[in-house]
């Protein structure tokens, strides 16, 4: 191949888990390249809403609170459930204890952080938002790469990973000047996130309803478990994720909130104002995130409020996963019904519409103010269902059948009526990982190492657990970083020789 790169580590996935992997090689003395298939660096990490959890960090310490990564890696279980035996507990206590200095590096990088914020089963507060939003990260982090030398490639896609003898020595890549081939003298580290927009993982892993649920991410096509399962790898935890479920549909104005730029100066204004402002003040802000794409609360159903599809028809029952049979529906979408009875309900506290945890909750006042393209309002169902685009009668049928059939449940009374939507079924993150070790090296056939090969985040979650918020970004800092020492060690150089 004509304009072959030769490598101390190559990184695959120019996400967080990859950014971490190939600062850390590179810290090492190491000549390193970063190889990222779309046109951008970020992965989920940018899609994420960014919080870390860990323990032991600057920021409880100002607040008095006494915490530890042995606490941490023991509340971590709580999370589990009856998933326990399928958790890894060696990873997750690498992940607790890596995480307070991974934290201060990523401070040392310039990411700023709110918090903590409590989230139970954890026992002390641990979870922290980034500011002024999740491409901080990636700002930081790509601009650290960038003057560390490290040499970063866009646009350019691992096909096939290449051995000799029993060592994986390279990556073939397509890119926009053709086929090349990227070798590492020490290895190469599969960073490239979960399957959660690949069909064939989900439909192998899961099964044939879940491959028709989209990812938030849609490039995220487990590219690194393909890479690796071809040399005998295999993924742990392939049935797991979070999802489907609802969301609402992203509008088609970015958020204001998304683009402030990752400045430093503004997250350290950011983390002053939400300290010391009022709240009332910063309502109106926050609002603007709180109310974007996030996930309708399943209590809404609960309280009686229907699921119909763009035909105003119920084809769920809303509290038995309605997520699965949204993709059937007609454009793959659905609409959530209220009355005046659950508008009224779901205007303050308990009951919420959306919330982004330990940021804010959103009403359905703050839907109407800043989603009018969500939020729909008529006095009878004949008019909502003009409004909606859907068949004369419609919504008066269903609701009319639903009344009749409901049971003990609540029901639709009376108007005004209100639909928020569109939703739709999406996956936010999938749990299947490659099998890895305890210094990330990929596993392979009789569960030994496969030589030169590393992963890291979600690519190498080793069946690890990570329920609760701010765990998987936690998990693709910690381990990047691990992963990129651990392969630039390996190297071989006239330095090391």
């Amino acid at each position: 191949m004509s304009g072959d790169e030769i490598f101390d580590v190559v990184v695959i996935g120019g996400g967080g888990a990859g950014l971490a992997a190939a600062i850390e090689a590179r810290a090492a003395g190491r000549d390193v390249a970063l190889l990222e298939k779309n046109d951008a660096l970020g992965g989920s990490t940018a899609w994420s809403i960014g919080s870390i959890t860990a323990s032991a960090t600057p920021h409880q310490l100002g607040k008095g609170i006494k915490d530890c990564p042995a606490d941490h890696w023991r509340d971590m279980a709580g999370f589990n459930g009856d998933l326990d035996p399928r958790d890894n507990p060696a990873l997750r206590r690498i992940l607790a204890e890596e995480m307070p200095d991974t934290f201060r590096w990523l401070l040392g990088h310039g990411v700023r952080f709110v918090g903590p914020m409590p989230e139970p089963p954890h026992r002390k507060p641990r979870m922290h938002n980034v500011l002024p939003n999740s491409r901080s990260y990636i700002a930081h982090l790509g601009r650290a790469a960038h003057k560390a030398g490290i040499a970063i490639r866009c646009g350019t896609r691992a096909i096939d990973l290449v051995i000799d003898g029993e060592r994986v020595v390279a990556v073939d890549c397509d890119g926009a000047g053709g086929r090349r081939r990227y070798s590492a003298r020490g290895g190469i580290v599969l960073a490239t996130g979960d399957f959660t927009n690949d069909p064939e993982l989900k439909a192998r892993y899961m099964g044939p309803q879940e491959a028709k649920v989209e990812g938030v991410n849609a490039t995220a096509t487990g590219d690194g478990q393909k890479l690796a399962v071809r040399l005998g790898a295999r993924i742990l935890n392939g049935d797991l994720a979070l999802g489907p479920e609802l969301r609402f549909i992203p509008p088609q104005q970015s958020n204001p909130l998304l683009l402030l730029p990752p400045w430093r100066v503004l997250a350290d204004f950011m983390a002053w104002s939400l300290e010391h402002m009022p709240g009332a003040l910063l309502r109106p802000f926050v609002m603007s995130f709180v109310t974007t794409a996030l996930a309708p609360s399943p209590g809404l159903f609960a309280q009686g409020a229907i699921l119909v599809n763009r035909s105003g028809e119920r084809f769920i029952d809303e509290t038995d996963k309605p997520a699965y049979a949204v993709p059937d529906q007609p454009d793959g979408v659905g609409y959530i019904i209220l009355d005046q009875r659950i508008a009224r309900q779901f205007s303050d506290w308990p009951h919420f519409i959306s919330t982004a945890p330990g940021v804010a909750y959103a009403y359905i006042d703050d839907y109407r103010r800043n989603r009018p393209d969500l939020f729909t309002t008529a006095a009878t169902l004949d008019a909502l269902a003009g409004k909606l685009a859907m068949p004369a009668g419609s919504l008066t049928k269903t609701i009319t059948h639903y009344t009749a059939s409901a049971g003990n449940r609540p029901r639709l009374d009376a108007g005004p009526y209100v639909a928020l939507g569109p939703v739709r079924a999406v996956f936010v993150h999938a749990e299947g990982g490659l099998a890895v070790d305890h210094d990330h090296r990929v596993l392979g056939p009789g569960d030994a190492p496969i030589a030169g090969l590393y992963a890291a985040g979600s690519t190498g979650q080793g069946g690890l657990l990570l329920k609760g918020h701010g765990h998987h970004l936690g998990w693709a800092f910690a381990s990047g970083r691990r992963a990129g020492r651990n392969a630039a060690f390996a190297a071989i150089t006239p330095d090391n020789v």
